[in-house]
């Protein structure tokens, strides 16, 4: 999925920082994820940093072998400690070449290492803007990491692979769009999305 690797590190501090512009009283807000509240949100951020974490190392058990899906993340009550350590981690482990060849597995599924690198991406990418509307803060993605977020949805788009439910139906963006909406529309989230009132 990803012609080469690409450092991790830009996009992680991003949702690092946008994590710590996180009052407690949003925790219980409102996401383009309508299964997520705020702080489930951050709970599945700090569940998929782990996993990845781990899935780069080629490290399989219980963090790469849970499917995502069957349960709401609970945030633990050191995540503002724990999220930035291990996406500091998470970025550690993606500049090792080794990370990206092979096969490992993340949510239970056995993938090639670049396709867990370009999944991994993607999630930080449409997450830290899920997180962003919900808390009402500023969001401009890293651009390598934002270009292979894009090429990765624009391809399981085109190939109908909307992976059991991880993706919502596509929403018509203009192509004359910037690519973070065009990106964000090829997950299934409304770039026009706003918090409630």
């Amino acid at each position: 999925m990803t012609d080469t690797m690409l450092d991790l590190g830009p996009q992680t501090r991003i949702v690092a920082r946008l994590a710590e512009g996180v009052s407690d009283a949003r925790l219980a807000d409102a996401t383009p994820c309508p299964q997520y509240s705020v702080g489930t949100l951050l709970g599945h951020l700090l569940g998929l940093a782990v996993a990845f974490r781990d899935a780069g190392r080629k490290e399989l058990g219980a963090t790469t072998d849970t499917d995502p899906g069957t349960a709401l993340p609970e945030l633990t009550p050191g995540w503002r400690e724990e999220l930035p350590k291990v996406l500091d981690e998470l970025a550690e482990v993606w500049r090792d070449p080794r990370a990206w060849t092979g096969m490992t597995r993340a949510g239970g599924v056995d993938l090639p290492g670049d396709v867990a690198g370009a999944v991994v991406i993607d999630e930080l990418v449409i997450h830290a803007w899920d997180l962003a509307r919900a808390t009402g803060q500023p969001y401009a993605p890293d651009p390598a990491a934002l270009k292979t977020a894009h090429a990765f949805l624009r391809a399981a788009a085109e190939e109908g692979d909307r992976g059991d439910g991880i993706f919502g139906p596509v929403v018509t963006v203009p192509p004359e769009a910037p690519l973070l909406d065009r990106t964000v529309g090829l997950s299934g989230r409304d770039p026009g999305w706003t918090r409630p009132a």
